[in-house]
């Protein structure tokens, strides 16, 4: 029998899973494995810090649909991706994160470089192991590829010991799994989708609310069939931007806190819910008690955990998306066959009405460079066609309210967690994952900082992400709210002159442009599209420019602050 090292077996397995390229960083206990990586084809990049590392792996995953892999050292490595696991986490993105740990013999003793990373992640991951046995090596990275793709995805960490990666095992060894008590359900059942369509059937007012689980399950096809069909007006979360087109005269676009007012309105007055493959986040909801009060909740998800969760539910429906939706739409052609009633109809023209007097707005006419402006120019000339990756923050929701999303996977950005400094290197695994589409990250001036060294990884990897700066010198959204709620008192929030970050991007290697008046926009988003480099463009715009709508938290959905 032939034998290899547990380094090598772990690169033979993820070649076997289908990866394709790793986001990582080395350190001592993690050489055996970068010494079997010198021989693979597997791509690494090599990111700057390992948080960058976790979010690469989230952006490659979100946007190709694949699993994305990370990997660091044991000890401050390890919790260096926390924040990336539990981003990963809180927005469903499958993620296998690998992380090598101290000898078996001395964990927990203190050893240097030792934390317990799957006692700390356990919270945050869909399931973690530490590795004992180097015959459980194969079994676990195959089991660990299937619990995070499957289902409801989530990332996935193994902590792999350094005796372990150097021990030798069988290179013919069979990796067997049984996931005991593991078994998503896929097929919805078939009582409750009738059930469903009679709900449709009798509805005055219908909305579906669609979600992350419908890009997961590459459900938006089908989505987009069943609405046009029924003819349903479709709300979306913001990790549910794109899998209904923000073209199409059915589409409210997002709901929420700074989401569009005749989506929160729609919500207020709809006498039926159709929920697909989302949490019912208290950003979308508002005041729980205020939520919908007068309609029925269909709500269908993968995870049983969620139907019921936040909102009440009158007909639950277990299952993937895609599958549900699927059979949805067959139930209702055969019992409704797409016939719309008097009610309904006036429902649709409510809606065209809501639309058009509740339009989102900015005012056009301003001199002044206004952010809306500049993310209505990013969506002109790239003709709808890009990955736009986002940051945390004003900028991220003016991108989801003023570009028009009309396919899954394009748009990229920290939904649960409201993760600073994710945007970027987000955009480095998007890119990696799609070498042929133009990747943008939409950042802000403070955002764009917390992962500032990633630079590095763009420019030596030759990686030409494109950075748009909404530079307003404060941390934008705090400071909104401390406008609203706190007598405008800025406090720590002002970061103004901190940075030229036309210098920053050029000491990295990549390309800057600073653009201060409305005319310079188009032109030099188009120069930065055309060079072949890391660019960042810093947009100078109005500094005290709030998001609007906006609801207060804890207030109802309906009672939003609107520009003047």
């Amino acid at each position: 029998m032939g034998k290899i090292t547990g380094a090598q077996m772990l690169i033979k397995c993820l070649k076997e899973s289908g990866v394709e390229v790793i986001f990582g960083f080395p350190g001592g206990v993690v050489i055996p494995i970068y010494d079997a990586l010198y021989d693979s084809d597997i791509r690494h990049i090599l990111v700057r810090h390992e948080q960058g590392a976790a979010h690469a792996a989230d952006g490659y995953a979100r946007s190709t649909g694949k699993t994305g892999v990370c990997l660091a050292t044991s000890g401050p490595g390890a919790t260096n991706l926390i924040t990336g696991i539990a981003n990963a986490y809180m927005d469903s993105i499958p993620v296998v994160a690998i992380t090598g740990q101290v000898a078996t013999h001395v964990i927990g003793t203190d050893a240097f470089q030792e934390a317990d990373i799957t006692g700390i992640t356990a919270p945050i991951t869909k399931h973690n192991y530490l590795i004992k046995d180097i015959k459980e090596l194969p079994a676990v990275i195959k089991e660990a590829f299937y619990i995070a793709s499957t289902g409801r995805p989530g990332p996935v960490l193994i902590d792999i010991p350094v005796d372990i990666s150097k021990g030798y095992i069988d290179e013919n060894l069979k990796a067997d799994i049984d996931v005991e008590g593991y078994k998503p359900t896929y097929k919805g059942n078939p009582r409750q989708i009738i059930q469903a369509v009679k709900k449709i059937q009798e509805s005055k007012k219908p909305v579906i609310f669609a979600g992350g689980g419908v890009t997961s399950s590459e459900a938006a096809e089908v989505l987009t069939e069943f609405a046009e069909i029924a003819h349903i007006p479709v709300i979306t979360s913001l990790t549910g931007k794109g899998v209904f087109p923000d073209t199409s005269d059915l589409s409210l676009g997002m709901a929420g806190m700074h989401g569009t007012k005749y989506a929160n309105l729609a919500f207020t007055q709809t006498d039926l819910i159709i929920a697909v493959g989302v949490r019912f986040d208290d950003r979308v909801t508002g005041k729980l008690s205020e939520f919908a009060k007068n309609a029925v909740v269909i709500h269908i998800d993968i995870d049983p955990a969620e139907i019921g969760k936040n909102v009440r539910v009158d007909v639950p429906i277990v299952g993937d998306a895609k599958n549900v939706l699927s059979d949805l739409k067959t139930k209702y052609l055969e019992i409704v066959k797409g016939k719309i009633s008097p009610e309904q109809a006036a429902w649709l023209e409510n809606i065209a009405s809501l639309k058009s007097k509740c339009a989102l707005r900015y005012d056009r006419d301003s001199d002044a460079l206004k952010p809306a402006y500049i993310i209505e120019k990013i969506y002109e000339l790239t003709k709808g066609e890009a990955i736009i990756c986002t940051e945390v923050g004003q900028h991220q929701m003016w991108t989801a309210q003023y570009y028009k999303f009309t396919r899954p996977r394009t748009l990229i950005s920290s939904g649960g967690l409201g993760t600073m400094g994710f945007g970027f290197p987000a955009a480095i695994g998007a890119k990696v994952g799609n070498p042929d589409k133009t990747v943008i990250d939409i950042a802000g001036d403070g955002s764009i900082q917390m992962n500032v060294q990633e630079f590095a990884t763009a420019v030596s990897n030759k990686i030409p992400v494109k950075i748009m700066v909404i530079n307003n010198g404060y941390l934008g959204m705090v400071r909104q709210w401390q406008e609203f709620f706190w007598n405008k008192r800025y406090s720590h929030t002002n970061i103004a002159d901190s940075v030229d970050f036309v210098k920053l991007v050029e000491a990295y290697g990549g390309t800057g442009f600073r653009v201060k008046e409305k005319d310079e926009v188009e032109s030099t988003i188009k120069k930065a599209l055309e060079i072949d480099n890391l660019v960042l463009v810093d947009f100078w715009v109005e500094r005290e420019e709030n998001v609007y709508p906006m609801v207060p938290s804890g207030s109802a959905i309906d009672q939003m602050i609107e520009c003047d």
